[in-house]
């Protein structure tokens, strides 16, 4: 009798610790809603990067129309220590060079095409008067697409060459994007990014934050100090500027003698804005022998489909020169070897003919075959968070 009187004092307060039905739903709804809180937190975050890091709807990106693209290429590049300009230097397949004009004018009017955006307004290739005859058939092939400038003393004439060429040809040109032939392995969403960002805030630079230790020294012997890392940005090419802002910049350093070391930094004289844009390490410039052997292993991994200019437009196959392959560029054959896989005269013949715009793979005999590296694979995961249509994958190569 007293153990049932003291399970009827216990029922009533054991039944608070009894899931109930209110109990239940509260459980199963809460997991959801946490859920879709966290879903919602996040599509805001992406949404309100997106606004930041893309074009708004009023001023939305339908291509390089009032856009012309110059492409140096009047250096030496001593610290190469090659009998020639890097420039004309075989990379795989095709000069240094080759790149360039294959992104320029076949890669970006195709992709243009294919998402409905308007190509570049003209490309310029700022060169040495002495090889222009080597190049004058692709010039040809374009049909105005493609013009020369010489080049000046300095970087700083170069560019003031091809922007006065660039004026000449394209009246509607408004920007300018200044690339350097020696770096062959900037992407198309580079591209699209850089000069996004150029036409939204008139002045824009490729650049990657920088990964070395920088220290500053009056002598070359002692360290004066570090310089913070977090600040700094190693900058590339393209640069790409208002036509109407660089002219001005070019009359201000002019009339003041200012010394300037790359097209933004007239930007900067001016005291303009100009915004940085992220790019990829592997945008590297080709300077040293050691590069071409980290170009080629990038180039490998990539897959990149075979460098041929002037496609469908009937130009001749025994046209000009291309560089050592097509024509005088580069030394007497005496001093050159066959490095191809079908040995002697018949296969470099075969060669040409199968890509009549690559250059053969002979060389000179005190030059390095920059073939030998591959595999490695290193990521950084940098994202642009940028969208566009149907844009080509980013290179998984970092440096």
């Amino acid at each position: 009798m007293m153990l049932w009187f003291q399970l009827l004092l216990i029922l009533p307060f054991s039944a608070a610790f009894l899931p109930t039905p209110a109990s239940n739903n509260a459980i199963t709804i809460s997991r959801p809603t946490t859920t879709s809180a966290t879903t919602t937190a996040t599509t805001t975050l992406a949404t309100t990067s997106s606004l930041q890091s893309s074009p708004t709807s009023d001023n939305e990106f339908t291509g390089f129309g009032n856009t012309g693209f110059l492409i140096l290429a009047g250096g030496t590049g001593s610290r190469m220590k090659a009998s020639m300009p890097k420039q004309f230097l075989t990379l795989r397949s095709c000069p240094v060079l080759h790149y360039s004009l294959h992104l320029f004018l076949e890669k970006i009017p195709a992709y243009c095409a294919a998402n409905g955006l308007t190509p570049p307004a003209q490309v310029v290739l700022v060169m040495d008067p002495k090889y222009q005859p080597e190049y004058q058939y692709i010039v040809d092939a374009y049909g105005g697409k493609l013009a020369f400038a010489n080049p000046g003393v300095e970087r700083q004439g170069s560019v003031e060459n091809g922007l006065n060429k660039l004026v000449e040809l394209a009246d509607n040109c408004e920007f300018i994007a200044v690339h350097d032939s020696a770096r062959p392995l900037v992407t198309i969403p580079e591209i699209l990014d850089v000069v996004t960002d150029a036409q939204t805030v008139g002045a824009a630079v490729l650049g990657v934050p920088c990964k070395a230790t920088i220290k500053e020294s009056d002598d070359g012997i002692t360290v004066q100090r570090t310089i913070p890392r977090a600040r700094l940005w190693e900058v590339h090419t393209p640069q790409v500027v208002k036509v109407e802002a660089l002219l001005r910049g070019f009359a201000k350093v002019e009339r003041e003698g200012l010394e300037v070391t790359d097209d933004v930094s007239i930007i900067e004289a001016l005291g303009e804005p100009v915004k940085l844009t992220l790019g990829e390490y592997t945008n590297l410039k080709i300077t040293t022998p050691e590069d071409m052997d980290v170009a080629t292993a990038i180039l490998s991994d990539r897959g990149e489909e075979e460098i041929v200019l002037g496609a469908g437009t009937g130009v001749s196959e025994g046209g000009g020169g291309t560089g050592r392959g097509g024509g005088s560029i580069g030394g007497d054959a005496a001093s050159e070897v066959d490095l191809s896989s079908s040995s002697g005269a018949s296969g470099a013949a075969a060669y040409g003919k199968a890509n009549p715009f690559a250059q053969t793979p002979a060389q000179r005999m005190d030059e390095k075959s920059h073939n030998s590296m591959t595999g490695a694979r290193l990521n950084d995961g940098y994202d642009t968070g940028r969208t566009y249509p149907a844009r080509p994958t980013p290179s998984k190569w970092h440096e």
